[in-house]
């Protein structure tokens, strides 16, 4: 009882040394524009910057949905695939050694360079974007979950083999718990790959979202919406990271007390 509680008490401490790090950023920030006299269309102060929420042209929930849907969408999308051509990978050698190289050539192409051609094959729209969000974010989670399932002992699957299993009762009871580190440690890398890849996304072709209203913002030089668009979206991936954290936490967590 007294080991859990000190492991509570310990991630409480940690959690609130994260929270005081924030809101000694947002006390240097105001301090910083206060003091310096800077001019709102320069750096605007966190109070102007939330007082852009009150701004109803810039419909800051359908636009924060949107981008949301592009992140959360690409996300998912990524972290199916990555972990399927993973599984796929130890399956077949053959496969691996064929595909791999080619998808490593295709993730060294900028995903800018992308951004045109996606445009012109997908148009605007939700659709295209969560495809920017996807081809940045896929890769670590391939990669990572592929190193992780090449870890497992090959005297366990031996074992498991000689007892009739199947490849998939091998894969669900055996490799993705053995992996399951790996796969979070791509999981957490690609939550923030997803953030940039959607808003690049809306900054080279989109008719919504946050990063399509930071461009509209900028020609009249509103900086506090820019920065409140900002603070949207990065608290978009923190909530995003946040549920990584969290899933992990409960699946690797669980395997280790079962272990």
């Amino acid at each position: 009882m007294s080991d859990t509680s000190d492991r509570t008490g310990s991630r409480l401490g940690h959690y609130a040394l994260g929270v005081l790090a924030h809101l000694l950023l947002i006390l240097a920030w105001y301090l910083f524009v206060k003091l310096g006299n800077v001019p709102k269309f320069v750096m605007p102060s966190p109070a102007d910057t939330l007082r852009a929420l009150l701004v109803p042209d810039y419909a800051w929930g359908a636009n924060t949905l949107v981008t949301a849907t592009e992140i959360f969408g690409g996300y998912a999308l990524a972290l199916v695939v990555g972990v399927l051509l993973a599984l796929l990978f130890t399956w077949s050698k053959v496969l691996e050694s064929l595909m791999l190289p080619l998808l490593v050539t295709l993730n060294m192409i900028p995903k800018v360079a992308l951004g045109p051609l996606i445009i012109v094959w997908f148009k605007y729209g939700v659709f295209p974007n969560s495809l920017m969000a996807f081809s940045i974010a896929v890769f670590p989670i391939l990669l990572t979950t592929a190193r992780g399932l090449r870890e497992i002992e090959p005297d366990l699957l031996d074992l498991v083999r000689s007892l009739r299993g199947s490849r998939w009762q091998l894969f669900t009871k055996i490799q993705l718990p053995g992996a399951l580190p790996f796969v979070f440690s791509g999981m957490k890398v690609a939550a923030i790959l997803a953030v940039a890849g959607a808003i690049v996304g809306e900054f080279l072709g989109s008719d919504r979202g946050l990063g399509y209203l930071m461009l509209q913002v900028q020609v009249t030089l509103d900086t506090p919406a820019m920065f409140m668009a900002v603070a949207l979206i990065t608290l978009l991936g923190m909530l995003l990271y946040g549920l990584v954290m969290l899933l992990e936490h409960l699946l690797v967590a669980k395997d280790a007390r079962v272990a």
